[in-house]
């Protein structure tokens, strides 16, 4: 009896496996499509999404060049990869959005660059034995006072990616130049292709489908008049 009822429960277990396993196929296309229908969805609505998507990779495509073609890899070397990320960071849906963090992040890193030059010079005077101290102290004290002014609402609301930028870039520069003979050379390096990225950035932003924040603005203002004027229609 008690073999039978157990031939019983392993049947009806294999059974709802199977039946769970043929339903899967189903479950995953059903999955697909749903997927599908919500990013044509998102698409329909507003089908500058799109065509921002494409332009974020034209930028990053335009800025690999710096890697692939053999003579500006030979100028720029490694450095070529920080083009690749100031288009990440730096690429946003509206034209005046990009332009504020172009701004940011080039006089961010152009300033980080120069005191983190000014450090390790400064810091080169204690001797081989006293510079790595006085760098980590320099180091800290930059970096702890750049993140405490992130707290004032003021910057908070209109520096803080180009506070960030400026933690980021001093203390690369200032850490590199530790073991990096030829750290002007470096920095100007990483500038131009920041700058690069920037500017690639902005052209496109700029001369292909731009997106101005102003007419969103417009086009929001007048929808909820809209909806005020039907509203007051309907209460009358």
């Amino acid at each position: 009896m008690d073999i039978g009822s157990t031939s019983q429960e392993k049947a009806r277990f294999f059974a709802g496996a199977w039946g769970r396993f043929k339903a899967l196929p189903g479950q995953l296309m059903a999955r697909i499509i749903s997927i599908a229908k919500s990013i044509k969805k998102l698409g329909q609505d507003d089908p500058r999404r799109l065509i921002h998507s494409f332009k974020v990779g034209l930028a990053l495509s335009l800025v690999s060049l710096l890697y692939y073609a053999r003579p500006l890899y030979d100028g720029f070397g490694v450095a070529g990869m920080w083009a690749v990320l100031t288009v990440v960071v730096v690429f946003e849906f509206t034209v005046g959005g990009t332009l504020s963090k172009c701004l940011n992040r080039g006089f961010a890193t152009f300033l980080a660059g120069g005191l983190g030059i000014g450090a390790d010079y400064f810091a080169s005077l204690f001797g081989k034995q006293g510079e790595p101290i006085v760098l980590g102290i320099l180091v800290f004290v930059l970096a702890a006072a750049a993140t405490f002014s992130r707290f004032f609402p003021r910057i908070k609301a209109r520096y803080d990616y180009g506070v960030l930028i400026f933690i980021l870039t001093f203390s690369l520069v200032a850490v590199s130049g530790y073991r990096v003979d030829e750290l002007v050379v470096l920095a100007h390096q990483r500038l131009s292709t920041i700058i690069m990225g920037g500017a690639t950035c902005m052209l496109i932003s700029i001369f292909i489908c731009p997106v101005w924040a102003g007419e969103d603005l417009h086009k929001a203002v007048a929808s909820n008049l809209e909806k005020l004027a039907t509203y007051l229609e309907g209460s009358h």
